[in-house]
């Protein structure tokens, strides 16, 4: 469910009611993350009386399988009561589970593909500190990397640089957001480009930073891969730590890349190594998560 909006009133009939309450969310139902605003966690007002209908639209919406509500104060009167509305709609999911071997290739129509702008969003959640998340490369020196490194983002960019790898200077390609990004829950990302000029976005906080390299455009060669970075020529061998979790809803510049999975469309490959290997193995069915 993505909920959009919350209402709250008193108990009927009562002198019951909830003055100020947080929202805490959960996708098992077992762990739970309380409703942040610029990561400080965000106390609601609620109920002076027991009839009136007080609404809060939330600054940014969840999505979310269980949630609840975390009274602090109630009523001078009586106690603590309530009724609640959730205001939302069905949520699309397409869902990709990495185990650690695994890894889904984008591969393009023509031997490399050069881009002036890209867009690449995804939801994940992780069961480990480290993996590679995104990965694409050039011959002529460009690539593109995000992967998690103890437990943060770094998003690795160059364009057309041969000498250059992904480094951290005060105007390097590699810029790194988040923390504790390998909690088990659901965090989102977004990467938009337009020549050098980048904006990398994880869980609503935003960084913009300028790419290093000679040229405007993104060059990538044959394929860009997620969950991992196979070697050429030898499936199931990685150069990284590749990811070990979910991805939800993964766009790349307007392309669905999981939903062509589940289509088996012969753009995507699929790189599994479990016993008794089956279609859906990597690509998972489920509408929720």
């Amino acid at each position: 469910l993505k909920v959009t909006s919350i209402a709250t009133q008193g108990r009927w009939g009562s002198s019951d009611w909830v003055t100020r309450y947080q929202l805490q969310y959960s996708d098992s139902g077992r762990t739970w993350r309380p409703y942040r605003q610029e990561d400080v966690i965000w106390i609601f007002i609620g109920n002076s009386d027991t009839d009136t209908v007080v609404q809060h639209k939330l600054p940014h919406s969840i999505r979310t399988r269980y949630m609840r509500l975390l009274p602090l104060e109630g009523s001078p009167k009586g106690g603590m009561g309530l009724r609640l509305e959730v205001y939302g709609c069905t949520y699309k999911s397409d869902v990709a589970d990495f185990d650690g071997r695994s890894a889904l290739l984008y591969r393009f129509n023509q031997k490399s593909t050069s881009t002036v702008k890209d867009v690449i969003s995804l939801r994940f959640r992780s069961h480990q500190a480290e993996g590679v998340l995104v990965h694409g490369e050039g011959q002529r020196g460009d690539f593109l990397t995000l992967e998690l490194q103890r437990g943060r983002l770094i998003l690795h960019l160059n364009l057309g640089e041969r000498k250059r790898r992904p480094q951290s200077t005060g105007r390097s390609s590699s810029v790194m957001l988040g923390s504790l990004l390998d909690d088990h829950h659901w965090h989102s990302v977004q990467i938009e480009r337009f020549n050098k000029h980048v904006n990398f976005t994880v869980d609503g906080h935003m960084q913009h930073f300028r790419s290093l390299g000679q040229e405007d455009t993104l060059e990538i060669d044959y394929e860009l891969s997620f969950g991992g970075i196979p070697l050429p020529g030898k499936p199931g061998t990685f150069l990284h730590e590749n990811f070990h979790g979910c991805i939800e809803n993964l766009n790349y510049n307007g392309v669905n890349v999981i939903d062509m999975a589940k289509r088996r469309k012969p753009q995507i490959y699929t790189v599994c190594h479990l016993a008794n290997y089956s279609s859906s193995v990597c690509i998972c069915n489920d509408s929720v998560h």
